[in-house]
């Protein structure tokens, strides 16, 4: 197992997420960066949608209490094993006392920690994925938190081409980054004036975002007769528009419904770019058709599959 000294600013137990009960009010939740949680477990030869520990901006200090290969990626966050510095999506063995300690997240907000053979979680409806406001999955439904102890499901210590399993890659750092999107369902309640306004301003991610929903300030987007609607479906990349204007992104805790009109929706190739994202960092939207969304996709998959032929 592995022990929590600190737990950081946020860090909690996350996999791919829990479908199937949106209808009935229990939100998907799952890794923000699902590309980052993948590539940790895809180094570590598990299943893509295995458990990993999702930290957020400062890292946890962990302790080993028994010999398991580890993996880190997403954002950089200066990690060391026993002070000794080392390197995202890389494959290392943690033995016996040995402290895991990443700090302060830099070309990126979230990083992602996989453990060689899983570790065991709260499985609720299907997934282990933490969601604070339901208080459900991870470890008691809430973030990890110093005296915590996490077991291995079956610790590994030796892997087969333990040689290649790493990758020189980093992510990088934009302060002002394009986000694609198609139109949404109520793209019909805006102005000409409004979508013009939506797809050529820049918009600041503000302070009061979170693993819920992004809010954005910038330019406002004009209706027609206002935004209300009879409370609709809400996908990871819905992008509402308040009354005052401003857009909110919803993220992988978001609510299953929602009563303001949707202007348009994150492609799903670029989800894991937005949540590498940070208040204050800048957003321009970019509108693309199903067929180019689709394009995206395919070539986000076809970058996953060749890590997983370069590494194992």
């Amino acid at each position: 197992m592995v022990q929590v000294r600190n737990g950081g600013l946020l860090t909690t137990i996350q996999d791919a997420g829990r479908y199937g009960y949106e209808h009935q009010g229990i939100p998907v939740s799952g890794a923000m960066d699902q590309t980052s949680m993948r590539l940790a477990n895809i180094l570590l030869g598990n299943t893509e949608d295995e458990a990993v520990l999702e930290c957020t901006m400062l890292g946890p200090e962990l302790m080993f209490e028994a010999d398991c290969l580890f993996a880190v990626t997403g954002a950089d966050m200066q990690m060391q094993l026993n002070q000794t510095g080392l390197l995202p999506y890389h494959t290392y063995l943690g033995r016996k006392g040995d402290v895991l300690h990443l700090g302060c997240a830099t070309n990126g907000v979230r990083s992602y920690i996989a453990f060689a053979g899983g570790i065991q979680a709260d499985s609720i409806l299907g997934s282990a994925s933490t969601d604070m406001k339901c208080h459900i999955g991870g470890k008691d439904g809430r973030k990890l938190q110093a005296g915590d102890r996490l077991l291995f499901k079956s610790p590994k210590t030796e892997l087969p081409a333990m040689y290649r399993r790493f990758e020189d890659m980093k992510l990088s750092r934009r302060k002002e980054t394009l986000i694609h999107v198609i139109a949404g369902p109520q793209a019909d309640y805006f102005t000409e004036e409004g979508i013009r306004t939506f797809y050529s301003e820049t918009y600041q991610i503000m302070q009061e975002s979170d693993r819920m929903g992004y809010r954005l300030s910038g330019a406002a987007i004009e209706n027609k007769s206002g935004v209300d609607i009879v409370s609709d479906g809400i996908t990871f990349g819905s992008v509402q528009v308040t009354a005052s204007g401003n857009p909110i992104i919803m993220m992988a805790d978001h609510q299953t419904t929602g009563g303001y009109a949707k202007i348009a929706t994150v492609i799903s190739a670029d989800l894991p770019i937005l949540a590498q994202m940070m208040p204050g960092d800048h957003i321009r939207f970019e509108a693309v058709s199903l067929k180019e969304a689709r394009r995206y996709w395919r070539r986000s998959e076809r970058q996953i599959r060749r890590f997983r032929r370069r590494t194992n």
